[in-house]
C-alpha cells in the first residue's frame, strides 16, 4: 500500500506549512536543528548544539517501508538543510538532509543518534535539489539519495534500537541562520520490504 496524502500526519514542534500543487512547503524558524551533542567545543568552525526543535511533520508507521520525497532550498545559512527523519524518540533516531554545510558545499548528510548523534558528510551536489529516501527492514534502516528519483544510491546503512512502529516524516531545518522555507514534493510512502536495503529496492 502507498501513501500520497498527508492525513493523519501530526507535528512535533509545529511550524507553517502550505500545499502548492505537488509541493509540500515548510517553514524551518530561525535556530532550529535536531542534534544531541556530547559538549564538544572548538576554536574555529561551528559546531552543533544540542537543539531538538526543528519542526518534524510525521506519521507513524509500523514495520517495513519506503519513504522517499524530492527537496530543495535557497541554501543561505550553515547547515540550512531539507531533511527528512525516522525517529522512535527525542533521543534515538536518524535524519538524511540536504544540507548547506560548513565547507561551503551542499551535500547530502546523514546523523544517527542513539543518545549521542554522529555526522557524516556525503556526496557533494551541484544542483538544487535531490531526492532523499528512508528504507525499513525490521531495526535496520538505509538512506538513500537521486538526482532524477529512478536510481538511488545509498548514503547510509545503520541499525536503532526501534520499536515496530516509528515516526516518519520531513524536517526543515536552520541551525544556524535566520530560518526559511524549504521545498517537499513528490512524496511517497509505500508499506513494504525491499528486497535489499543497501540498494533499498
Amino acid at each position: 500500500m502507498e501513501i500520497l496524502d498527508f492525513d493523519g500526519f501530526k507535528w512535533l514542534n509545529e511550524s507553517n506549512i502550505r500545499f502548492d500543487g505537488e509541493k509540500i512547503v515548510m517553514y524551518a524558524p530561525a535556530k532550529s536543528d535536531f542534534f544531541c551533542s556530547d559538549g564538544v567545543v572548538s576554536e574555529g568552525g561551528i559546531i552543533p548544539e544540542s537543539l531538538d526543535n526543528a519542526p518534524f511533520f510525521y506519521t507513524e508507521v509500523s514495520g517495513d517501508f519506503v519513504m522517499r520525497v524530492k527537496v530543495q532550498h535557497d541554501f543561505k545559512d550553515i547547515y540550512d538543510s531539507a531533511s527528512i527523519m525516522v525517529m522512535k524518540d527525542k533521543k534515538i533516531w536518524g535524519k538524511l538532509c540536504f544540507e548547506y554545510t560548513d565547507f561551503r558545499t551542499r551535500a547530502v548528510v546523514s546523523v544517527v543518534t542513539n543518545q549521542i548523534s554522529d555526522d557524516a558528510n556525503g556526496v557533494n551536489v551541484e544542483e538544487d535539489s535531490i531526492w532523499l529516501q528512508i528504507a525499513r527492514v525490521g531495526k535496520s534502516f538505509a538512506f538513500h539519495y537521486s538526482f532524477d528519483g529512478n536510481s538511488f544510491y545509498m548514503a547510509r546503512f545503520f541499525n536503532l534500537p526501534v520499536d515496530e512502529t516509528v515516526m516518519v516524516g520531513l524536517l526543515p531545518q536552520a541551525p544556524t541562520g535566520e530560518g526559511g522555507e524549504r521545498i517537499y514534493s513528490n512524496f511517497s510512502l509505500e508499506y513494504k520490504t525491499v528486497k535489499n536495503i543497501r540498494v533499498g529496492d
